[in-house]
């Protein structure tokens, strides 16, 4: 095998199984996320994501969707957690996120999945909406190794991360993948009820970057490791795209950013007029003149 998951050393060497029992652990008292709720989910306790013992799932599949690094020919092997840390009043998947659609899954179930989508060729496993679920993932990816795994492991997350746990992930995860959704704290708030958002995921993607650096992709053109961000553009300039890509610039011009355009109201969002369209041409390339004046390059494409 020419290439091998970064997991894997940390597995040789007794690393992972610490770091598995550290993380279960401290579901004793979650800080899984800023929002640190200190709930006890060993004892069923729930706090702001309605996340319990055990994970909750609502699909696995390839997925053809993503970004193409990721999709490669065979597809991203998703894996749709149930449930979420934030609250955006223009969730695209609120049923999932939000009216908690799922089920649950144990840490054998979950390795199971894994190895399924890699028997199907998938070119990764991609986790979408990790953050409340990290113990459970690190529990199934012992499992999931041990008989046979070896596919390089997407970190999906809505970018609201516990910096604490980001470093526990260290070693582990090939490929971060979080959005970026707001480049001002008191918007993230109002619409994302998510106080101090760009400030904490500023430092969270930092830390992304020193672990995995830059994306890399390798000569059949998938992603082996590397920090992959996303940026949605919302109506009314919401998004603040001008901080998001400056910010995303000095980390550095070689980072991968897609800024996506796809935004539709959906959810609370017609209860803010401000929210309740899709967005203009103008406005997506307004976002893609922005980045291109902070020297970014890779991620997007814009055609005039």
């Amino acid at each position: 095998m020419d290439f091998e998951p970064i997991y894997i050393k940390l597995h040789r060497t007794g690393e992972l199984t610490e770091r598995v029992s550290k993380a279960v652990d401290m579901l004793k008292e979650c800080k899984f996320c800023p929002r640190e709720c200190a709930v006890n989910r060993l004892n069923v306790e729930k706090g702001f994501c309605r996340s319990g013992r055990l994970a909750m799932i609502s699909s696995v599949g390839p997925h053809f969707g993503e970004e193409p690094p990721l999709v490669g020919r065979h597809g991203s092997g998703t894996i749709f957690f149930t449930n979420c840390n934030l609250d955006c009043v223009f969730c695209q998947n609120y049923d999932i996120s939000h009216a908690g659609d799922g089920r649950e899954i144990s840490s054998d179930q979950l390795a199971d999945a894994m190895l399924a989508l890699q028997s199907l060729g998938c070119h990764n496993i991609n986790f979408v909406t990790p953050t409340h679920y990290a113990p459970q993932i690190l529990e199934a990816l012992i499992i999931a190794i041990e008989k046979g795994l070896n596919v390089p492991l997407v970190y999906n997350c809505g970018g609201y991360e516990s910096l604490e746990i980001i470093k526990l992930l260290d070693g582990i995860v090939g490929i971060y993948m979080p959005d970026i959704k707001y480049g001002d704290n008191e918007i993230a708030e109002k619409y994302s009820n998510a106080p101090n958002y760009f400030s904490i995921v500023k430092s969270v993607v930092a830390e992304m970057h020193r672990q995995v650096g830059d994306l890399v992709v390798n000569k059949q053109g998938t992603a082996e490791k590397g920090l992959l961000i996303r940026h949605l553009v919302m109506p009314n300039g919401l998004a603040g795209t001008d901080k998001v890509v400056d910010f995303v610039s000095k980390l550095s011009k070689n980072s991968y950013i897609n800024i996506m355009a796809q935004y539709r109201p959906q959810y609370k969002a017609s209860n803010y007029p401000e929210l309740n369209r899709r967005i203009t041409t103008n406005e997506y390339v307004d976002a893609i003149l922005l980045a291109e004046k902070a020297g970014l390059t890779r991620g997007f494409r814009h055609e005039r």
